[in-house]
C-alpha cells in the first residue's frame, strides 16, 4: 500500500498497517524534518523494522536533491540479516511502483569472518585468527613480495579485486552477507574489502553497534559517513552497557605474561631488521620525527584497528622524542609492563582514577603522561615497520597500549580498579586490572555531534526520561506506544505468595530459604499441569539457576515435571545450550512440550524468540538486579550519582526491570500470538518496581491480578487459555480496529488521525 505522511508518499509493501506503526512513522518523520535525536519505544511484534526501513526509504526518495543516508545497527548478525530481507521486500515493492528511480544500494558489513570466501583463510576458529590470516595474504609487503618471487602465497580473491580497480563496483540492489559472498565468489572478488569500499556510496548500511561506538573499529570504517545520515540503534535498551564495554580494557597475569613474549619477539625483529635492512627503521624515526599523522594514505590491507580514545581527543602533534627509536619505545613498555605487575600484587581491593595512576606511574616507572597517551599509535606504526603479518600473536601487548592510551587521555568517567580474586570465589586467586568507563555518554557523543538525526528505538525503553540523562543529549522526539489489539492475547500476573500463603522473592536474605524454593517448584508444577506447548523460566543466575534446580532434583518436583513436559537448560557453553534451543524446539513441534531454564541477562534472555506455540508462558523468578557489591557497579553508580544525579536505586532497579521485561517480551512476537507472564516475587507488587515496566505491560496488568498466590495464578491461567482458543477476528471489530488498509487511512484523513494519537 502507499499513503502519504505530509508531504511524503510512503511506500509499504504490506495490504494492512498497524495504527502504532503509522504513529510511529509520523513521530520519525517529525524527528527527520526537525534533524533531530529521538527515542521511540515500540511493542516486540509490532513491526518496527519495516515501519522505520519504509518511512526512512520514502522520505529519501521524496527529497531526491538532498537524499539521506541511512545507517542501521543492530546487536546481532542474525538481526542483521532479517533486516536486509525485509528491506529487500521493500525495495522491491519501491521499485514495481516506482521503477528503476527506486534503486539504491544497501549492504550488510561484517567481519571477515562472515564474509571471507577464501577457504585457507576461513580453516581458522576464531575472529582474530581469521584476520591475521587474511592479512598474511594480502598485506602490501607481503604483496610486493610475490611481485618477486611466485611462490610467496597471496589471495587470488583479492589480488582480482585489486586489478580490477575502479571496475569493481557493486551493481544497485540489497546484499545480505550470503549475496555479498555469491557475489564475490562468481566475480572472483574479495567480497569483504569490496563491501568496505562500497559501504560509502551505499544508501543504506546495516552493520554492528560496534562499527560506529568503538573508537577502534569506527575510526577505519565509519569515518566516511557523511552527515546527512539517519543512524538507528536498534533494540538498544542496553545501549549504555555497549558504550561504556567500548572503552573499557582489563588486564590479567595472563596479559602481562603474553605482553613480555611480544616485546621478546619485537626486540628480534628489531635485531634482525638492524643487521639486514637498517634503513626502515632510521626513516621511521625520521617519519615521526616530522610528526607525520601515522593514518596517512595506508593502502587499506595494511590498517589495523585506529586508536582506541575518541577522535576528538587524539593527538594531533609529533610523537614524543623518547618513544620515536623503536628500542627506547620497547624499553618504555617493559617499563609499564613491570609496573601493572607490581600493581596485581596486592592484597586489597585497591580503587584509583586516572590522574592519580599516571602520577604513580610518572613516579615508579618513569614513563610520562604524553608517552602513554602515544603508545598505540607508536605500537601501529612499528608493526608496519617491521612488517608483522599475524596481528592475532600480538592482541595482548596490544592491550597494554589500549589501557595506556585511554589511560593518558581520560581523566574523568573512568576508574582503574584492582581486585586480588572474584569477590564469588575468594579461595582462587585471579588478580585483574580494571581500567573501567562509567559514563556512557563519552562513546555515543560523536554519533550524536556527526550525524543528523539518531533513532534510538526498542520494545523496552521504561521510563524513557532516564535515557537522555544517562546517555547526556536532548531527544526532539520521545514518545512509547502501546499495542493496539483486538483480543487482550497478553496476560501479565505478579504472583507475591505460594499456596501456602508464604511470600516468595528472591531477595539474599530469603532466596535460600526451603519455602521459597518449595513454592516456586510447586508454582512451575502447577503450570506444567495446564499450560499447553512451552513453558520458559527465567532465573537471576547461574549459580541461583544451579542451586534451586539441584533442590528440585533432591526433594522430587523435577521428577513430577518430567512427567508433564521434558526439561532443557540454558548452560555457559553455547555450543550445549544451542542443543538444548534445537531439541526444546522439537518437542514443542510433537506436542511433547517443555520447558527451557534460562538466566536473565544470558545469551538467550537476549535474542532469542519464543513465539507461537514455542512460549506460551514465561515465568521471571525473581527480580535481575545486578551483583550489587561488584567493585566496578559501585564506582558506576557514585560517578551517575554526583554526575547525573541519578540516584542509585533508581538506577537499579531501573537496569533490573528493563531485564526482566526483556526476558518476558520474548513470548509476544506477532498480535496473532498469546501468552502469559509471572512475575514471581513479592518486590513486583510495589508500585516503585512495577512502574517501570513498559507501558505496553502495564496496560495489561490488572488491580485483580497484582497479588496471586500460586491457586489463584492457576485458575487466572486454565480462564486465560480457555478465552484465547474461540474464534476472533484479527482485524478488529467495531471501535478497535488493529489492521488499517490504504481506505481506512485515507478515509481517517488527517483529522480522525490525530485524535487518535493524542
Amino acid at each position: 500500500m502507499k499513503f502519504q505522511i505530509e508531504d511524503v508518499t510512503v511506500y509499504f509493501p504490506y495490504d494492512h498497517i498497524y495504527p502504532e506503526q503509522y504513529s510511529y512513522m509520523i513521530e520519525l518523520k517529525r524527528a527527520l524534518d526537525a534533524k533531530g535525536h529521538c527515542l521511540l519505544e515500540m511493542p516486540t511484534g509490532t513491526g518496527k523494522t519495516i515501519a522505520l526501513l519504509s518511512l526512512i526509504t520514502s522520505y529519501s526518495l521524496s527529497k531526491p536533491q538532498s537524499p539521506i543516508k541511512l545507517i542501521y545497527c543492530t546487536r546481532t548478525v542474525h538481526e542483521m540479516e532479517k533486516t536486509l530481507a525485509e528491506l529487500k521486500l521493500l525495495h522491491n515493492y519501491q521499485i514495481k511502483h516506482l521503477g528503476p528511480q527506486a534503486r539504491i544500494l544497501a549492504i550488510g558489513l561484517s567481519s571477515r569472518k562472515n564474509l571471507c570466501v577464501n577457504p585457507t583463510v576461513l580453516a581458522a576458529e576464531n575472529r582474530d585468527s581469521v584476520d591475521a590470516g587474511c592479512r598474511k595474504l594480502t598485506a602490501s609487503w607481503v604483496r610486493a613480495m610475490a611481485a618477486e618471487n611466485p611462490n610467496v602465497p597471496t589471495c587470488q580473491f583479492f589480488e582480482n579485486y585489486e586489478k580490477a580497480a575502479s571496475a569493481a563496483v557493486l551493481p544497485p540492489g540489497v546484499y545480505t552477507l550470503q549475496d555479498l559472498r555469491a557475489f564475490g565468489k562468481e566475480k572472483g572478488w574479495c567480497p569483504y574489502f569490496l563491501a568496505r569500499h562500497m559501504v560509502q556510496f551505499a544508501n543504506v548500511v546495516v552493520y554492528s553497534y560496534q562499527y560506529l561506538l568503538d573508537p577502534k573499529v569506527a575510526g577505519i570504517i565509519s569515518k566516511e559517513m557523511q552527515k546527512e545520515s539517519v543512524v538507528i540503534f536498534d533494540e538498544a535498551h542496553n545501549i549504555d552497557n555497549v558504550c561504556i564495554e567500548a572503552l573499557s580494557v582489563s588486564v590479567r597475569r595472563q596479559t602481562l605474561e603474553g605482553a613480555t613474549r611480544n616485546l621478546n619477539r619485537i626486540s628480534h625483529e628489531i635485531d634482525r631488521f638492524k643487521a639486514t635492512d637498517a634503513s626502515r627503521l632510521r626513516a621511521e624515526y625520521n617519519r615521526l620525527v616530522e610528526g607525520l599523522a601515522l593514518r596517512g594514505n595506508l593502502p587499506i590491507t595494511d590498517n589495523w584497528l585506529s586508536n582506541p580514545a575518541l577522535p576528538d581527543d587524539i593527538l594531533k602533534e609529533a610523537v614524543p622524542g623518547n618513544i620515536r627509536r623503536a628500542e627506547h619505545f620497547l624499553h618504555v613498555l617493559r617499563r609499564l609492563v613491570q609496573y601493572l605487575r607490581g600493581r596485581l600484587e596486592t592484597e586489597n581491593v585497591e580503587k584509583e582514577s586516572p590522574v592519580g595512576f599516571v602520577a604513580s606511574i610518572s613516579s615508579h616507572a618513569g614513563i610520562d603522561q604524553k608517552a602513554l597517551k602515544f603508545c598505540y599509535d607508536r605500537l601501529h606504526s612499528l608493526m608496519l615497520t617491521l612488517e608483522i603479518t599475524d596481528t592475532d600473536e600480538f592482541l595482548h601487548i596490544q592491550t597494554i597500549c589500549d589501557f595506556a592510551t585511554l589511560v593518558g587521555t581520560y581523566g574523568r568517567g573512568f576508574s582503574i580498579i584492582i581486585e586480588p580474586f572474584d569477590e564469588r570465589m575468594p579461595h582462587i586467586p585471579d588478580p585483574v586490572l580494571q581500567l573501567s568507563c562509567h559514563d556512557a555518554s563519552l562513546a555515543i557523543k560523536p554519533v550524536f555531534d556527526r550525524f543528523q538525526s539518531v533513532v534510538i528505538t526498542s520494545g523496552t525503553l521504561s521510563p524513557i526520561d532516564l535515557y537522555p540523562r544517562l546517555l547526556n543529549f536532548h531527544p526532539v522526539v520521545s514518545r512509547s506506544f502501546t499495542m493496539s489489539l483486538t483480543r487482550d492475547c497478553i496476560c501479565p500476573m505478579v504472583l507475591t505468595r505460594g499456596s501456602d500463603q508464604l511470600p516468595v522473592s528472591t531477595k539474599f536474605d530469603m532466596r535460600s530459604d526451603p519455602g521459597v524454593v518449595r513454592n516456586y517448584g510447586k508454582l512451575l508444577l502447577e503450570m506444567v499441569s495446564v499450560v499447553p506447548d512451552g513453558i520458559v523460566c527465567f532465573f537471576v543466575s547461574y549459580s541461583y539457576m544451579d542451586g534451586i534446580i539441584n533442590t528440585w532434583n533432591d526433594t522430587g518436583i523435577l521428577k513430577e515435571i518430567m512427567q508433564h513436559k521434558l526439561v532443557f537448560i540454558e548452560t555457559q557453553d553455547v555450543v550445549e545450550t544451542t542443543l538444548a534451543l534445537d531439541n526444546y524446539r522439537r518437542a514443542c513441534d510433537c506436542g511433547r512440550g517443555a520447558v527451557f531454564f534460562s538466566v536473565a541477562r544470558g545469551k538467550v534472555a537476549e535474542g532469542i524468540d519464543f513465539d507461537r506455540h514455542y512460549g506460551r508462558l514465561v515465568i521471571m523468578f525473581g527480580v535481575p538486579f545486578q551483583y550489587t557489591l561488584s567493585k566496578i557497579l559501585m564506582a558506576r553508580l557514585e560517578y551517575l550519582r554526583d554526575t547525573f544525579q541519578i540516584k542509585e536505586g533508581d538506577f537499579l532497579t531501573f537496569d533490573a526491570l528493563r531485564q526482566a521485561a526483556q526476558c518476558v517480551g520474548r513470548v509476544i512476537r506477532s498480535k496473532a500470538d498469546y501468552g502469559m507472564m509471572i512475575f514471581a516475587d513479592k518486590r513486583y507488587s510495589r508500585h516503585d518496581k512495577r512502574s517501570k515496566l513498559p507501558s505496553w505491560i502495564l496496560s495489561h496488568l490488572r488491580d485483580a491480578n497484582l497479588n496471586l498466590s500460586t491457586d489463584m495464578a492457576l485458575h487466572i491461567a486454565r480462564e486465560f487459555l480457555r478465552k484465547m482458543a474461540q474464534p476472533y477476528d484479527k482485524t478488529g471489530g467495531g471501535d478497535r480496529k488493529t489492521l488499517l488498509s490504504q481506505e481506512d487511512l485515507e478515509k481517517m484523513g488527517d483529522g480522525t488521525m490525530h485524535e487518535m494519537e493524542y
